[in-house]
């Protein structure tokens, strides 16, 4: 499961990760507040990550968000 992956990455990270988009906030802890939020390819998100390696931990999950495996495309 491609959102299983994201929490993967995000699993054990010492310090705090939340991601806010359509109006939802998760703290990525669990892989069903991301199938929660709803997202769609293309959805704009923030994520918020903040403890040690904080620059490394961001690109991980910014790359696992951006692509396209992740979030149907919309109307499908």
């Amino acid at each position: 499961m491609p959102s299983g992956l994201i929490i993967q990455a995000a699993s054990g990270y010492p310090g705090k990760i939340s991601v806010e988009g359509k109006g939802m906030v998760t703290d990525l802890t669990n892989v069903m507040g991301l199938i929660a939020m709803g997202l769609y390819q293309g959805d704009h998100v923030w994520i918020s990550v903040d403890g040690p390696g904080e620059d490394e931990m961001l690109s991980t999950l910014t790359d696992l968000f951006g692509k396209n495996f992740d979030f149907p495309p919309r109307g499908e």
